[in-house]
């Protein structure tokens, strides 16, 4: 479904940047403060099992040049699984909250149309909870390189959409002697595409 939004969206953008010669251009300028967010929901299951899962990442941004906008995240997501047995419901759920700041550069910030590439770094701190086990916290940072684009619908409002392709993360448990865990990623996952908000002040 989010592949087929992206192709969707692609074309979209392509079509208003070949217009935008006629339209009014409202775009991005130094000094402007924008706000934006993303929400998203998933579900799958297979049998017995089952996974549910919710993120929520607003996003408040100000363009210190024409081209360059820093800002502040705070991010938000959970994952549970569920597993139905004889004896009943075994659950595992765990929990994240990232905050952070991040920075953008705007190649085309005063069209309708514009891709942008995003850097953002923030600590992060998960909390797992397991049916039979103790709950456990692990602490960590997350620092992420994204490219999007954004587009304007009107004066005040545009859509926008990042796409995850670098990432790096280091999580330890909070508990004594425990070792980091350290992840790496890199290349296009369309499950790490988020479509999102902006407003413009």
């Amino acid at each position: 479904m989010k592949k087929l939004l992206l192709s969707a969206a692609a074309v979209m953008a392509f079509a208003f940047t070949n217009a935008q010669e006629t339209a009014t251009t409202t775009g991005f300028s130094q000094g402007d403060v924008f706000i934006t967010g993303s929400v998203g929901f998933g579900s799958e299951k297979t049998g017995d099992a089952k996974t549910n899962s919710f993120n929520f990442s607003p996003k408040a941004g100000y363009f210190v040049t024409s081209n360059i906008a820093v800002g502040l995240q705070v991010g938000l997501s959970s994952e549970t699984d569920k597993v139905e047995t004889p004896l009943g419901d075994v659950e595992d759920k765990q929990t994240a909250l990232e905050i952070g700041a991040f920075g953008r550069y705007y190649f085309t910030p005063t069209r309708n149309f514009s891709f942008f590439g995003q850097l953002s770094a923030g600590y992060v701190s998960n909390k797992v909870e397991n049916d039979g086990d103790p709950e456990y916290k692990e602490n960590g940072v997350n620092i992420a390189l994204a490219p999007g684009v954004s587009y304007f619908v009107s004066e005040h409002i545009a859509f926008e959409a990042t796409f995850g392709i670098l990432g790096y993360r280091t999580l330890k448990p909070d508990v004594d002697g425990a070792e980091s865990t350290n992840t790496f990623n890199l290349g296009a996952n369309f499950s790490d595409i988020n479509f999102g908000m902006v407003y413009k002040f």
